[in-house]
């Protein structure tokens, strides 16, 4: 993520401990991990002029292999530097 945004501001917060309920999905070949759900927030200029719903298919398309080894779910929060600053 950081080659392909460069980030201002990159936090990543997993959350798998709040859905124990689900299935368990193994992640990897080393089948041992279990961190499936994680919530982030961007901060990149590679957002600008860039809709929110392409902002989350870019995230998408670059955790492309990390879904397909067990990554279940994302909640974004995708800014500008602009928006970023806006909002402190």
């Amino acid at each position: 993520m950081t080659k392909t945004f460069a980030p201002q501001r990159l936090e990543i917060l997993d959350e798998s401990h709040r859905h124990a309920h689900h299935a368990p999905m193994v992640r990897g070949p080393e089948a041992g991990a279990s961190e499936t759900h994680f919530r982030v927030q961007l901060v990149s200029a590679a957002f600008e002029g860039v809709s929110r719903v392409n902002r989350s298919r870019m995230v998408h398309e670059a955790l492309g292999g990390e879904f397909e080894t067990g990554l279940h779910a994302l909640a974004l929060s995708l800014r500008t530097p602009e928006e970023d600053a806006a909002l402190s």
